[in-house]
């Protein structure tokens, strides 16, 4: 399997992580470890995920993984 980062949808996934990293900047400072958090946290999984379903070693893990 290619790298992880030449793959389209995680391109337009760290981007989004990013944009979204530069908007919650401008949230109130007592959302902080509310929603500032949750948001973060739940947007950053979509790239991780796509990374660690490229790195696995067959097709059956990946098959199985959706």
């Amino acid at each position: 399997m290619r790298d992880f980062r030449e793959l389209k949808v995680w391109q337009k996934a760290h981007s989004f992580v990013l944009d979204l990293y530069r908007h919650t900047m401008g949230f109130p400072s007592e959302e902080r470890f509310g929603l500032t958090s949750h948001l973060r946290k739940s947007a950053t999984s979509i790239p991780s995920n796509i990374a660690e379903g490229c790195g696995r070693r067959s097709e059956n893990n990946r098959a199985s993984a959706r």
